[in-house]
């Protein structure tokens, strides 16, 4: 697991030819109302000072500036909830295609499209055994492969049964799974006949591997969801449930106590509030404002990307933010937190902060505050590793109008429509 501590700065190096690797962003607005310079250089944040400071009297050279007039600069989101196996399949005619380039493909296009709305790493959902086989997995692995340098995407493997006769095969699939590369174990207990027994199949293979552990459950059972925080409780390095949109359902006092249970084990739990995905029956985000009281760690994923769970999914970790601070109470701080901070704590990545030291994954959006920009989220730019890896730009123009000039209102725009 890499080190959540915040690394020191190299010392700054002397004028010279410029650095290919180095960065400076310049002009960003930080969500304390700051506007700020940041150098990057070795995937990390070397310096934040205040404007036009940092590229002054050329006392260090810089492969290349960025302009962020306008932009609020935040800690890059991660998406911890991804089916990558299912993306962008919801129009295709007949089965969904389990073919390895088929699956290559829409693994790939689905984490650039994550991407671009600002998720420097994907965790991928994908299944394993019946008629996948390991299939499906190698294929995404193999688009991890391709991505590297873009963005960050792990694999849960997802066997559909672990007991009994049945479950054998599933089991030895599973740990050649992780063999394979799959970095997490998962699946959904709800669809085996031993639920328990599924659960304890999983805890036990993430034990012989060190792997983290990742669930899908839709909570209805709150005696089901006390055994698996008791037997999750001593496992390292974590455990974590999703989409749990049944748990708001629950008697309050029933949904408390659950959530209680839920925070003593240290499960974390991914809401899923842009709709279910296809590891689920129901649809409806988990309690986020119980479970945080109770002190369990909320984190936000996306879900289902285009496929037959949710046709029109975007894959957005700002459209998560705004849905958890516009529907179900959270403060803009809190909301980008799950897509943020949260997330990348599910994935075992290190804290970003927009401060020395600090891993350079960054997603610069247009807007002054964090309220507006996850209203907007129109523009915006993505750094992953210290680079520039992804853009999005928005224009917004409108036709020529009196009132306009006259209330001097702000427009965007080269040319006027006609």
């Amino acid at each position: 697991m890499p080190d959540s501590q915040p690394q020191p700065p190299p010392p700054p190096s002397s004028p010279g030819p410029a650095d290919p690797s180095s960065l400076l962003l310049c002009g960003a607005r930080l969500t304390d109302g700051r506007t700020v310079d940041v150098r990057l250089g070795g995937g990390r944040i070397e310096a934040v000072g205040t404007a036009g400071s940092l590229g002054a009297g050329g006392t260090r050279a810089y492969g290349a500036r960025v302009d962020l007039g306008g932009y609020l600069l935040l800690p890059a989101p991660a998406e911890p909830h991804a089916h990558a196996d299912t993306a962008l399949s919801a129009h295709a005619v007949g089965p969904v295609s389990y073919e390895p380039q088929d699956v290559q493909r829409r693994a790939t296009e689905a984490a650039l499209l994550q991407l671009g709305h600002g998720a420097t790493a994907v965790r991928a959902h994908v299944r394993v055994g019946d008629v996948q086989g390991l299939g499906a997995l190698a294929a995404v692995l193999q688009a991890r492969r391709a991505l590297r340098g873009l963005a960050g995407l792990t694999t849960v493997a997802m066997p559909r049964v672990l007991t009994g006769v049945a479950g054998a095969d599933g089991l030895a699939m599973l740990r050649d799974a992780v063999k394979m590369g799959a970095s997490v174990v998962g699946g959904r207990p709800d669809l085996d006949p031993d639920p328990t027994g599924y659960v304890e199949a999983v805890l036990e293979v993430a034990s012989e591997h060190g792997c983290p552990v990742d669930l899908h459950t839709d909570a209805r059972d709150p005696a089901r969801l006390a055994r698996l925080a008791a037997m999750a409780g001593g496992l390292r390095p974590g455990v974590t449930l999703s989409p749990c949109g049944d748990l708001g359902r629950l008697p309050s006092e029933v949904a408390s106590r659950t959530a209680d249970q839920l925070a003593a084990a240290g499960v974390t739990v991914v809401c899923l509030p842009q709709g279910g995905c296809g590891g689920v029956d129901r649809r409806g985000a988990a309690p986020v404002r119980l479970l945080r009281a109770a002190g369990v760690r909320v984190a936000a994923g996306s879900g289902a990307l285009r496929d037959v769970s949710n046709p029109v999914g975007r894959g957005d970790p700002l459209e998560a933010a705004f849905l958890l601070a516009s529907r179900y109470g959270l403060s803009p701080e809190e909301a980008y937190d799950a897509v943020s901070s949260s997330a990348r704590a599910v994935l075992g990545l290190p804290e970003v902060r927009v401060e020395a030291g600090f891993p350079a994954e960054l997603l610069a959006v247009r807007g002054d505050g964090l309220a507006g920009a996850l209203s907007l989220a129109y523009s915006r730019v993505v750094v992953h590793r210290g680079r520039v890896v992804a853009r999005t730009s928005a224009v917004r123009e409108y036709c020529s109008s009196a009132a306009s000039v006259e209330l001097g209102l702000p427009r965007q725009g080269r040319g006027q429509l006609s």
